[in-house]
């Protein structure tokens, strides 16, 4: 059971000045991936500026819809009904994140459907910045096999007790999150923040209610569901195209192309964060191209056939991602860490 340790002796570590005040650990567990799926129990563990836990809180959310992959989260129809809308849970989930750094493993992933629910909401998370654990393990150079929750748990000797179970899975990761965030500031590293962007435009429409099938819930228009940024510049250099059978490496130019079942935004986010280098455009240079449809006559896809780029379905390169291999430049002063009992 994790315990609650702010009383604990303070570390004689230095701590950098520039690390936040404070975090809050966050799992979500979702009717599904794509943009118009909903949040159906989520989680938080608020920490102090150290990782020692201050409390958590967890409730189960009605989707107004059906719950998707019961499978895997074992939340049925029946359990969620009577559980509360988004909007009866907002403002005190809300209080939970305020004045916090989001802290969630694929935090992009969980940041977007939370921003999504309060779009809906009419409202706003309170948070600004958020900081992935795999960006995290990667920056530590941890020794994973892949980049999964129950391996970073394996870890630090951290045991699973309910997986995809989002009070277990923040417990999960708040143990683990806080020798990660320790390394971090013995080597006084700079933590992988990322800036959190609300959504502000979403369309007034009633949501399907359980049971009913999704079918463009939101009511968002597709080219303006989110406020268009520029993406940072790549910072590992093109290693060249991608293999097939191969891992992906950091600093791949990848592409997209056609529509895609997770929205195309977290797609290239989880690029981004993965380290691959998002083109809109399609070159000599790429060293993939992401598409569902082969063989249509887009302009990406008869790029890729006259230039003999790579062509690799959504689901293929959604499994790629997990586990992304290091540039050959960060594998190797990695390789003097070690993991230290990280």
């Amino acid at each position: 059971m994790l315990e609650d340790r702010t009383t604990a002796a303070s570390s004689p570590t230095p701590w950098p000045a520039a690390y936040p005040k404070g975090y809050a650990v966050v799992d979500v567990e979702t009717t599904g991936l794509a943009r118009d799926d909903r949040i159906i129990s989520a989680a938080v563990y608020r920490l102090d500026a150290r990782g020692e836990v201050e409390d958590h809180w967890y409730t189960t959310v009605n989707p107004e819809r059906d719950p998707g992959p019961v499978w895997i989260h074992g939340l049925t129809s029946e359990t969620l009904e009577g559980a509360p809308l988004f909007g009866d849970i907002a403002e005190e989930f809300a209080s939970r994140l305020a004045d916090r750094v989001l802290v969630a493993h694929n935090a992009v992933f969980d940041w977007q459907m939370i921003a999504r629910e309060y779009a809906r909401a009419r409202s706003e998370a309170p948070v600004r910045q958020r900081l992935c654990t795999i960006a995290l393990s990667k920056e530590l150079g941890l020794p994973l096999p892949n980049h999964k929750l129950e391996s970073l748990a394996a870890h630090f000797g951290v045991v699973q007790q309910r997986a995809h179970h989002a009070l277990d899975d923040a417990r999960v990761l708040a143990e683990a999150f806080r020798p990660s965030l320790r390394a971090a500031a013995a080597d006084d590293l700079r933590l992988p923040l990322q800036e959190c962007r609300a959504l502000t435009e979403w369309a007034d429409r009633p949501a399907p209610l359980i049971g009913q099938q999704p079918g463009g819930y939101g009511g968002y228009r597709p080219s303006s569901w989110r406020p268009s940024r520029k993406r940072p510049v790549c910072p590992y250099p093109n290693p060249g195209r991608y293999e097939e059978g191969k891992p992906l490496k950091q600093g791949m130019r990848v592409a997209f192309s056609g529509d895609t079942s997770v929205d195309r935004e977290l797609l290239e986010d989880r690029a981004t964060e993965a380290g691959l280098h998002v083109s809109t455009s399609l070159s000599r240079l790429t060293s993939l191209l992401v598409t569902n449809d082969p063989d249509s006559a887009t302009s990406k896809v008869v790029k890729a056939r006259q230039y003999g780029t790579p062509v690799l379905d959504e689901a293929a390169f959604g499994q790629l991602l997990r586990d992304v291999e290091p540039a050959a430049d960060r594998a190797a002063s990695a390789t003097g860490r070690g993991s230290g009992g990280r």
